[in-house]
């Protein structure tokens, strides 16, 4: 059931949501995991109505904090594996480009079965753009999720690579930041308390000495943190994250971390000596987002240089206190490359396309649908198509784009693949956090993650 009228949600979920002031009562849980969640979350994702999209959600955010479920910054969880006091695993981020709503149940149910603690879900800048997801309606899918499968406890929602675009801050700086910063602001509004700044396309490495190259990084990466602390609501630290090497470019040496660093802390000084850093730094190890794709459509083995992340990460926590270093463009490695990131001290690893290849390359996913998807890439990317690239490596590398325009196709596929399609997610969650060491992991939420409800004003219209 997808309420175009926010008078049509009221009814139907009553005697399963009970508003009281600003807060949301559950009346009927299991009314509301079987049925009234579904409706909540296709009605936040695709009603016609923004005014009722804005009620569904605010619904879906209040009936978690009802249950136990809230969004909640790994900041005190980061400050403990610095400090050493937790470690010997890797804390998975998780991009979710399709099936926002389905993928984190999978994760969930994963997560729950292992007893695994922190888990992150994030969404980048480009991909909120090509996915078609604004935060507010990621964390919905996510919250709505956690109500669905039954899980209890904090939820770490991340905005991912909140980068400045290095051609268009050439052409406009001021705008370019302008637009980062809009975009931190509205992803903080919606609960995300985990953002990392993306800066290091910015690194000049025709400069001569170290810090020079890294000048620019990490002074604008001092300038939004200060907007990050500016803007974090009460009792709550944002965990920040700060990157020393553009993914995809050269690989990061410990000269360019002290130099990022010493830096930062001379900029932060500058704002507030009291003022919280950065929690995790992101380096360059070797990964290309996405892998590369070969003639075939295969990807492309990758080298990565693991002795130069654990050098990293060592560093990170003895010299800065930080919970180590944060490996992306991690997916698509082979199988046996994963219990190696906790094996080296790895704080946090980023997964994405991996989940993607997954979906299009499920026997379950409807033949049609893919090639309806791979039709419309074919017309709307033929731009990106590059000299000699076959159809395969093009398809590849575009077919992330195909997820906006089709996302209520895939929202919208029969029970059974949907179910199908879960369950291949599943079994790839479970893999990769027992990789990475997450199992039993869950009793360090309940030691250093509380429970913090914010409250969110009602919809006005809700109210009425």
């Amino acid at each position: 059931m997808i309420y175009q009228q926010v008078g049509e949600l009221q009814k139907g979920m009553a005697g399963v949501l009970e508003i009281a002031g600003e807060e949301a009562r559950i009346a009927d849980e299991t009314a509301l995991r079987n049925r009234a969640v579904d409706d909540l979350i296709y009605t936040a994702v695709f009603s016609d109505d923004e005014e009722t999209c804005a009620a569904a959600r605010w619904l879906i955010l209040r009936a978690g904090a009802a249950a136990g479920v809230f969004s909640a910054s790994i900041q005190p969880l980061y400050e403990a594996m610095g400090r050493g006091e937790a470690g010997g695993f890797t804390v998975p981020a998780i991009n979710i480009r399709a099936l926002t709503y389905h993928t984190a149940q999978a994760a969930l149910r994963a997560a729950m079965k292992l007893d695994v603690g922190p888990v992150i879900f994030e969404i980048a800048r480009s991909e909120i753009d090509y996915t078609r997801q604004r935060p507010g309606e990621y964390i919905a899918a996510v919250t709505a999720a956690a109500l669905k499968v039954g899980y209890r406890g904090p939820l770490f929602l991340q905005g991912d690579h909140f980068q400045i675009n290095g051609k268009r801050y050439a052409q406009n700086p001021e705008g370019e930041v302008k637009a980062v910063k809009d975009l931190i602001w509205e992803a903080i509004e919606a609960g995300f308390y985990n953002i990392d700044v993306d800066t290091s396309t910015l690194v000049d490495l025709t400069q001569k000495t170290v810090k020079d190259q890294q000048r620019i990084n990490y002074t604008l990466a001092a300038e939004l943190t200060a907007m990050i602390r500016d803007l974090e609501p009460a009792r709550v630290a944002i965990s920040v994250g700060g990157e020393i090497g553009e993914v995809g470019g050269k690989n990061s040496t410990v000269e360019e971390l002290a130099a990022f660093m010493a830096g930062y802390r001379e900029e932060l000084e500058k704002i507030d000596p009291a003022m919280k850093g950065i929690s995790k730094i992101s380096v360059q190890t070797g990964t290309t987002h996405g892998g590369v794709p070969m003639p075939d459509g295969s990807v492309a083995k990758v080298k990565l240089d693991f002795a130069a992340l654990e050098q990293l990460s060592a560093e990170a926590r003895a010299a800065y206190g930080l919970a180590g270093a944060v490996q992306h463009g991690a997916s698509t490695l082979p199988p046996e490359a994963f219990d190696r990131f906790p094996a080296v001290g790895t704080a946090e690893v980023h997964l994405a396309t991996g989940f993607q290849n997954i979906v299009y390359e499920s026997p379950h996913l409807p033949d049609d649908l893919k090639a309806r998807v791979y039709d419309h890439l074919r017309q709307a990317c033929r731009g990106e198509r590059k000299e000699g690239e076959t159809e395969e490596q093009f398809l590849y590398k575009t077919r992330k784009k195909g997820f906006g325009p089709f996302k209520k196709d895939f929202w919208d596929l029969p029970p059974d693949v949907l179910s199908a399609l879960g369950k291949e997610l599943e079994d790839q969650f479970s893999f990769l956090f027992t990789k990475l060491n997450m199992a039993g992991t869950r009793a360090l939420l309940d030691k250093y993650i509380p429970f913090v409800d914010l409250p969110r004003p009602a919809p006005p219209r809700l109210m009425a």
